[in-house]
């Protein structure tokens, strides 16, 4: 498949994307915010190479051109971008710092901390969403099973037998996993691992039988039978495998699980400053180059006003809760 070529393709963007955006000597004059930015915008995300910051770097980029300003990217990656969010939280509202988060971050977290290092409503000003992925539920081809509904058919048949990989706490494949699970009504066994790229090499060497996987990690794999696809998450099929059914048309009807990202500014920061990033960001986002390269990626480009984003980020919120709550994850600091 085309896709298969992109994806794999793709990856070894990834090295290249990692080179952080040149950083030009500070400006100490802010002026105006008409003539917003006269000096370099930081923007923190997560750990070099992940996706937030494949993302942000891709952004930075194209933004440091429309501004004629440096956008100086930085990495704070640790316990799945908690860490860098709540540093952003606590960052002067001037328009200076941005951030890039995601649904772990900003959704999730909240729902799992006793207590949470921010609150994202009361926290941050959302600027814009802009994008979303995501994943393909794989098997290891020892696990007896075709299609979806065999594998939940297997589960309920020796429960406990089946186990899947995560990438930690809280990330992509450990929230599909758990509302995998308690939408299914069957029984796996979370096995975690440093990362998407170990959880799902665990399943091409048999360690797990199954996880939920990004399309650039599971790809290479499946198209060389080590591994399995049986569904993909999203609430629709991806065009670029348009084959593979979703969870939900596969057996499990209102299944949905997808990642997203968005882009957002410490509380109290001026409304101008919101409201100019947001317009340059998404003609950004417009652009039909962007958009493909984000497909090719497995993802697809979300872009919109702040109060889209807000209400959105709510209802996020909500739904992470109720599977987080189900699920009994609590976490410490």
């Amino acid at each position: 498949m085309r896709i298969l070529r992109r994806a794999c393709g793709a990856i070894t963007t990834i090295l290249l994307l990692a080179a952080p955006v040149a950083a030009a000597a500070p400006n100490p004059d802010v002026g105006s915010l008409a003539s917003y930015p006269l000096k370099p915008v930081r923007i923190i995300t997560g750990g070099p190479g992940t996706q937030p910051d494949i993302i942000a770097r891709r952004l930075g980029q194209h933004l440091a051109q429309s501004w004629g300003q440096s956008v100086v990217i930085d990495n704070r990656g640790g316990a799945g971008l908690v860490i860098g969010t709540g540093i952003a939280a606590r960052a002067a509202p001037d328009g200076y710092t941005l951030l890039l988060s995601d649904r772990t971050a900003l959704a999730a977290a909240p729902a799992a901390y006793k207590e949470p290092p921010y609150n994202p409503s009361r926290d941050f000003a959302p600027i814009t969403l802009i994008s979303r992925s995501t994943a393909l539920l794989v098997v290891h081809p020892s696990v007896p099973v075709k299609a979806l509904r065999e594998l939940i058919d297997y589960a309920r048949k020796y429960p406990g037998k089946l186990t899947y990989g995560g990438a930690g706490p809280l990330t992509g494949n450990h929230i599909a996993g758990e509302m995998f699970k308690q939408m299914a009504g069957i029984d796996l066994t979370l096995v975690q691992y440093k990362g998407g790229s170990a959880a799902m090499l665990a399943v091409v060497g048999g360690e797990v039988s199954t996880a939920f996987s990004s399309l650039p990690v599971a790809l290479p794999h499946v198209s060389v039978g080590k591994v399995k696809a049986l569904a993909i998450t999203s609430g629709k099929r991806f065009s670029g495998l348009p084959d593979i059914p979703t969870v939900a048309e596969a057996g499990v009807p209102g299944f949905e699980a997808e990642n997203w990202n968005g882009l957002l500014a410490p509380a109290r920061t001026p409304p101008e400053v919101i409201a100019k990033v947001n317009r340059d960001a998404v003609a950004i986002l417009r652009n039909p180059e962007i958009r493909r390269s984000f497909f090719e990626q497995g993802s697809e480009v979300l872009e919109g006003t702040p109060e889209d984003f807000a209400k959105f980020m709510s209802l996020e919120t909500e739904r992470m809760k109720r599977v987080i709550d189900a699920a009994g994850i609590r976490l410490s600091q």
